[in-house]
């Protein structure tokens, strides 16, 4: 009678269809230079949503960065250009394992919703390639989803010459080859430099919240992408239920760009392609603002 009247509880559905006892676990996978923290907004409604999440923080970053001391105020530009990276020899292959490792200890518990912002979602593509039978849906924040070709070849596409990269260059400091990573100053004073972040990030924000986000920035960013492993593969990529959310006002990832991933991989997986969702914002206003994110991540179905 108890296993009787437990799977009764276990099937009650609420008016719309949906399992009031199946709780989703979002992973929430960061971008370039940043980590977990940046999703402490989105992934905090979440749970007053009834979800849980589970934010990571990919190899070397957040609580495990290494932060050149000459990073820190007051800063030493040349030590810092010279200082040693702890990304050094980090590459998306360990950002695949960690998150591989993260969903399948959280598919134990019930449906997964893998999500991932701008280079984020190189890892997305890569761990939904390996393990699709373990995630539920994958979702893209105008993040890469290379389909057809890899990284390296889009970067050379003209729709990729609309954003603002070449101002951030302006920040970068030290020789990537020598320093086994690529480094950005982003504790610059320069109100030149931190008018063209503000241009490429959040444009749709003031100074004072682009500055607070910055602290969650960290100078370093692994250099090496393994571009087999993070471009769709339409076998098993194909099969996981996928989702994008296109951002409109996206400098960083131009949404021409944003739109070319979806494209692609549609017409590499026609018979699955993009749930496609648009939010006007800037590549990091969302997790600034987070509830219509929210709203769109909490309508998806997770089963």
């Amino acid at each position: 009678m108890k296993i009787q009247k437990a799977r009764k509880e276990l099937e009650r559905c609420d008016s719309s269809g949906h399992n009031l006892c199946v709780v989703a676990t979002f992973v929430l996978v960061h971008g370039s230079f940043c980590n977990s923290g940046v999703w402490a907004r989105v992934a905090g409604e979440l749970a007053l949503r009834g979800h849980r999440t589970v934010a990571v923080d990919l190899p070397g970053h957040g609580l495990g960065a290494t932060v050149p001391l000459a990073y820190r105020c007051p800063q030493d530009v040349d030590g810092l250009a010279a200082a040693p990276s702890g990304m050094a020899g980090i590459s998306t292959s360990d950002d695949i394992a960690l998150v591989s490792d993260v969903v399948r200890r959280a598919s134990s518990l019930g449906p997964v919703v893998l999500v991932g912002h701008s280079r984020g979602g190189l890892t997305v593509t890569a761990v939904a390639n390996r393990l699709p039978e373990l995630i539920s849906r994958a979702v893209y924040v105008s993040a890469w989803c290379p389909a057809g070709r890899t990284v390296s070849e889009y970067q050379e596409l003209p729709e990729l010459a609309e954003g603002l990269l070449t101002e951030v260059a302006a920040i970068a400091v030290g020789d990537p080859g020598r320093l086994g990573a690529l480094r950005l100053n982003w504790l610059t004073g320069d109100p030149i430099h931190l008018d063209a972040i503000q241009r490429l990030l959040l444009a749709d924000g003031n100074r004072e919240e682009l500055l607070g986000y910055l602290q969650f920035h960290q100078p370093d960013e692994a250099l090496r992408i393994d571009e087999t492993a993070t471009k769709v593969d339409p076998e098993t990529w194909g099969r996981v239920p996928h989702s994008y959310v296109r951002l409109t006002e996206d400098l960083a990832l131009p949404l021409t760009v944003q739109d070319r991933l979806i494209k692609d991989a549609d017409e590499l997986c026609p018979d699955n392609p993009f749930d496609v969702h648009s939010l006007a914002s800037s590549h990091i206003g969302f997790q600034l603002r987070p509830t219509r994110i929210v709203d769109i991540l909490d309508a998806l179905p997770t089963s």
